[in-house]
């Protein structure tokens, strides 16, 4: 470990209010005894107030209530770091080996009790995310550097269709995860527009001397929604879509990601939606289908038409 590394632990070991000895220290750390007295004479020097006592039950401590500050963490807030720290291990994290050791750090700099604590903590808690694409982590650390120095990178992109587009300079504004993917939301240079792009789907990104000024109060997350799931509000045209079937599945429906956000009302048998005439018929078979017989259509009926027309297409198409 790192002498910087070391002297800050034998500091946050003394903070913890024990007195300890130089052999305990050094066992702490595995490190020479002569090293850590020269740690305790680097920390005295700067300003730290250690107190050593000699005799039987000598040692060193530090003077209470030295150290205030807000990187001294209570048990609940690194209890909690810790559990943020393997939701973002699950979803992908682009810089997971700095996170390994902020969280090796948060361990480490904690007394025996709270370490024992913490281990409990940890023990009864997963996180399980579906696992993502190993090779978005270098594309992801990427643009992570370059949209927080607003650099332009240029990259080579395959669309929804398989095919490789031509390569094209954008400018990242952001970066987002959403439903178990990565998108970085960024102006194309290509399209003159600001445009979100799948993560797994560039096969190459490259930094350039570009620069690039984020406009001014621009939420990635905002502009992602709002193209995921447009404004229906004041329209008109739209149609009612009701549902009836076990309770369970109606749940279900109602936090689906696409058809929550347009919920209208909820009984105990039935469920309404208010949707947009192509949304009804593009997306809502395939979302429904998967639903069997736990759930029932009850209008419209073009929709039943629909789903009638979908199921025959596979049918006919599994019996070739």
């Amino acid at each position: 470990m790192p002498k910087n590394d070391n002297m800050l632990t034998i500091l946050w070991m003394l903070n913890s209010g024990e007195k300890l000895t130089a052999k305990q220290i050094s066992e702490k750390l595995e490190i020479n005894i002569r090293t850590v007295y020269r740690y305790i004479d680097a920390l005295c020097a700067s300003g730290v107030p250690i107190i050593s006592d000699t005799g039987h039950n000598g040692g060193y401590s530090l003077l209470h209530n030295f150290i205030k500050s807000p990187l001294l963490f209570s048990i609940d807030e690194k209890k909690t770091l810790l559990h943020a720290a393997l939701f973002a291990k699950e979803a992908g994290y682009p810089l997971s080996e700095a996170l390994e050791n902020a969280t090796s750090k948060l361990k480490m700099y904690s007394n025996q009790e709270q370490e024992s604590l913490l281990s409990h903590h940890l023990a009864g808690f997963e996180v399980i995310n579906r696992r993502g694409y190993p090779a978005v982590q270098p594309v992801l650390q990427e643009l992570e550097h370059a949209v927080a120095n607003e650099w332009s990178v240029e990259i080579s992109y395959r669309n929804s269709h398989e095919e490789q587009s031509p390569n094209r300079l954008i400018d990242p504004y952001g970066v987002v995860n959403w439903n178990n993917k990565w998108y970085t939301i960024a102006f194309c240079h290509l399209r003159n527009e600001i445009r979100s792009f799948r993560v797994e789907r560039i096969l190459n990104i490259t930094r350039t001397p570009f620069s690039f000024s984020r406009p001014n109060d621009f939420s990635a997350r905002t502009f992602f929604m709002k193209n995921l799931l447009p404004d229906v509000v004041g329209k008109s045209g739209l149609i009612s879509l009701i549902i009836g079937g076990r309770a369970e599945a109606l749940d279900d429906l109602c936090i689906h990601w696409f058809l929550e956000h347009h919920l209208q009302q909820r009984t105990s048998t039935q469920v309404i939606f208010l949707l947009e005439e192509e949304s009804l018929y593009t997306h809502v078979p395939y979302i429904i289908l998967p639903y069997g017989k736990s759930i029932q259509v009850i209008e419209p009926q073009n929709l039943k038409n629909k789903l009638v027309a979908v199921a025959s297409e596979l049918m006919e198409y599994y019996q070739v």
